[in-house]
């Protein structure tokens, strides 16, 4: 089948404001759109930049907007998004533009690391000295929340995000969800802490744009929503 690709382009180093990059190409339609991004940057304009690295939904590295949507483009084929010949390409919102699609992801990476993504458990180790047991019943309390790859889709599709770039975002608040909510460990209320702060959890106005962009099918302002009650009423349950 015969496929028009839309691309937003920009390179800072010579481009005033950004510009489109129009290709045709012949794909077939179970062909992802990575592997038309692929095509225009191995065929047609090698000039195309763009992250990718595993192809298969785990990295999130080609994390892009397809047709005005956060999507990743290793998961969405062309039969799905094709739409009168054409896919319109662009790179994720709220953040700057290094070439392309290529964004700047360290202020996402500082929100990330604010929240202390890390078990902190100062107790000593359990007798056999390898492993603090969890039922099944405690790790199915925060399991929705492991499947985060940081791939910047809900907080990228984030009206509050658009607005106020220090927003913590989503992508922070889930990640910090995952070990408030874990038994083995002990920094919950720190954690709460620092999502109570001005540009924390509040600023969530449950758009729900969050839940509907993750790759993962994680229900993210479930998540929030969670994470809020536990600062209104203290209790981590």
């Amino acid at each position: 089948m015969k496929l028009h690709l839309k691309i937003k382009r920009f390179n800072p180093e010579h481009d005033k404001k950004p510009w489109w990059g129009e290709y045709d190409l012949d794909v077939e339609p179970g062909d992802r759109i990575l592997d038309a991004l692929h095509e225009v940057k191995w065929t047609l304009d090698g000039t195309l930049a763009l992250r990718r690295s595993c192809a298969h939904g785990v990295c999130g590295s080609d994390a892009m907007r397809i047709n005005g949507r956060n999507r990743l483009a290793c998961k969405c084929l062309i039969k799905d998004e094709i739409k009168n010949g054409q896919i319109v390409i662009e790179p994720i919102l709220g953040m700057r533009v290094l070439k392309d699609m290529i964004v700047d992801m360290d202020p996402f990476f500082a929100h990330y690391r604010s929240i202390m993504p890390f078990l902190v458990n100062d107790t000593p180790l359990p007798a056999n000295g390898r492993e603090r047991l969890q039922s099944p019943e405690d790790r199915q309390r925060f399991d929705d929340s492991t499947k985060c790859i940081l791939c910047a889709c809900c907080t990228t599709s984030c009206p509050s995000f658009w607005a106020r770039g220090e927003y913590i975002g989503p992508a922070a608040i889930v990640q910090a969800h995952r070990f408030i909510f874990d038994s083995r460990d002990q920094a919950a209320q720190e954690r709460l802490e620092i999502l109570s702060d001005v540009d924390g959890v509040w600023r969530c106005r449950t758009a729900f744009n969050c839940t509907e962009a993750c790759p993962r099918d994680i229900k993210v302002t479930k998540t929030i929503g969670e994470v809020k009650d536990a600062l209104r009423t203290g209790v981590i349950a």
